[in-house]
């Protein structure tokens, strides 16, 4: 296997002597300096389910790479994990580990002057931290996903970490039993895996398979089951014949790419995440893609997926019935699919997707196309004079995707909860938290503690919810999110007082604060950028850093 200029650091002459004998200590023998070096960046933790069954599949990734005649050296990866912190102060780390990621993927790729990666990861942000590390560092890659949790079970329904969280609003509500919110609570996550509806992690993950990044097939498998670890085996073998062919991530991730894996989402109902995450990686990757861009897609792409938070199944649900390949190619047949893009095996997608049948016959989580279940995408950009560069609104399973009522404002996450929990959020209100955003956060928290405590009180379509701070993928209702500029920096967000009208209108692509401009000035000249929140450490870092949601909130 001819070497590249990396592996040739370390071989070629007198004075790379040093640099062979440190990693003698580590296992290299004489013929092993020859082979391409494989980074494994391996996100296994014990903390979350997401992460605590990648191991075996980093094994099997570890053989199959020796096998191949490569040379894999793992190095770990830290993860948070959004179920866990979510509604606390530990949540303000979540977006801010995407960037931790991927700087450490590049610090210990680029650091060692290693000749590809494997990454495996399975929490939400391990996913977008994987990618924009790959493209930015332009050398061969490949992503693994640790797949998804299999559902739980109370009382002949199948449950999803949501159902949790739903609970607690229910209960509050005196909708719900002790019984059954202790059951809810005891059996919603039965084993590992990554949350189980098209939430954020698994739209990343299915979103990779159509950038072609991952193996077809590979991002609905479940965790625990053989098939994922066949995967992982497979992927090691796919990116050393990358390496070979000198294929690198730039090569395969591009504008028409992007349009491939934005399609996907739309398609299955995805997270709106995917925005934030997408714009992200196309700023790594150094492709031109706006926000815009995601409403030009959602024009012409129909939801063509039942599955949760909005829909009725889950993630091995979406697997049985075919998983990804047959959304793929209904797209392709249908003009929605660049099939000349190349994938990871070398192949374009058209070539990939040429023996791919269609979805199982009787199962009805895979609409056929004449049928899908909204005609155009569920993910649409916003403007107005309340987000003036735009804001993400998640518009399926909602009766009427409008609303105008007066703002019931709360300047944390935490302040809007309690006003939730104590019964005085009525139908018709638009509840508007801000100074959640990427610098004011900071972090942008995701605010599905309150937009589940509002389904499960019965007010997920009546109640309108506004913030500069982020959605869980598990989240659906009236929700906007993604507002920018933020209320850190002055947005109009940060002036909207209590009381005043808001109008969302979703399928006139509208948010609007229904006050004067010249009230608005007013308000502005009196407006004063607080302190932030944090002095020193990684969140205040990422402070002074982060850019604005409407550019993917990125630190570089």
């Amino acid at each position: 296997m001819a070497l590249n200029r990396r592996s040739r650091l370390i071989t070629e002459g007198v004075a790379r002597s040093p640099n062979r004998a440190m990693l003698r200590a580590v296992g290299f023998g004489d013929g092993d300096f020859e082979k391409p070096i494989v980074g494994v960046a391996n996100g296994h933790s014990t903390m979350n389910p997401c992460n605590a069954g990648i191991q075996p599949l980093v094994d099997r990734a570890i053989a199959a790479l020796e096998r191949a005649g490569a040379k894999p050296q793992v190095f770990g990866v830290p993860t948070v994990t959004d179920g866990i912190g979510m509604g606390t102060e530990a949540m303000k780390y979540s977006l801010v580990s995407r960037e931790v990621i991927a700087d450490a993927i590049e610090t210990a790729v680029n650091g060692q002057a290693m000749d590809g990666v494997l990454v495996c990861g399975g929490c939400d942000k391990n996913m977008p931290g994987g990618m924009i590390a790959m493209v930015r560092m332009n050398v061969p890659g490949i992503y693994v996903y640790a797949g998804t949790i299999k559902p739980g079970h109370w009382k002949g329904q199948d449950l999803t970490v949501v159902s949790a969280f739903e609970a607690v609003g229910a209960f509050a509500a005196g909708k719900m039993s002790r019984e059954d919110f202790d059951g809810i609570e005891r059996n919603a996550c039965p084993g590992v895996g990554a949350c189980g509806g098209m939430y954020t992690a698994n739209t990343m993950s299915s979103s990779f398979e159509a950038l072609g990044m991952s193996l077809l097939g590979s991002s609905q498998l479940a965790s625990p089951d053989p098939e994922k670890a066949d995967s992982a085996a497979r992927s090691a073998a796919v990116l050393v014949g990358a390496i070979k062919a000198n294929l690198k991530p730039r090569d395969i991730v591009t504008r028409k790419s992007i349009e491939n894996a934005v399609a996907l989402i739309l398609a299955t109902g995805g997270s709106t995440n995917a925005v934030l995450h997408y714009l992200a990686i196309a700023h790594a990757a150094g492709v031109r893609w706006t926000i815009d861009d995601f409403e030009r897609m959602r024009r012409k792409v129909p939801v063509l997926c039942d599955l949760k938070p909005s829909g009725r199944f889950v993630a091995v649900d979406f697997h049985r019935a075919g998983g990804v390949p047959p959304v793929l190619k209904m797209l392709l047949e249908h003009g929605l699919l660049h099939g000349e893009c190349v994938t990871i095996t070398g192949r374009t997608m058209a070539e990939e997707l040429a023996g791919v049948a269609a979805p199982s016959p009787g199962q009805e989580v895979i609409r056929p196309w004449e049928r899908p279940l909204y005609p155009h995408g569920h993910l649409a950009i916003l403007k107005g004079n309340l987000a003036p560069e735009g804001c993400v609104a998640k518009i399926t399973g909602l009766k009427s995707p409008a609303i105008t009522g007066p703002a019931r404002v709360f300047d944390s996450e935490n302040a809007c909860m309690k006003a939730i929990m104590a019964r005085r959020i009525r139908p018709g209100d638009v509840i508007v938290i801000r100074y959640e955003g990427p610098k004011g956060g900071p972090g942008m928290q995701e605010m599905l503690a309150p937009t589940a405590a509002l389904v499960g009180q019965g007010l997920g379509e009546s109640v309108g919810l506004v913030t500069d701070g982020r959605f869980s993928g598990g989240t659906w209702g009236m929700v906007v999110g993604h507002v920018a500029p933020e209320a850190f920096v002055g947005g109009p967000i940060g002036l909207v007082k209590e009381g005043d009208s808001i109008t969302i209108d979703a399928r006139k692509r509208l948010i609007r604060l229904e006050v004067s401009a010249r009230e608005l000035a007013a308000r502005r000249r009196k407006w004063k950028q607080p302190k932030p929140r944090y002095a020193r450490g990684a969140l205040a870092k990422y402070t002074k850093l982060v850019t604005s949601a409407s550019r993917g909130a990125v630190t570089d």
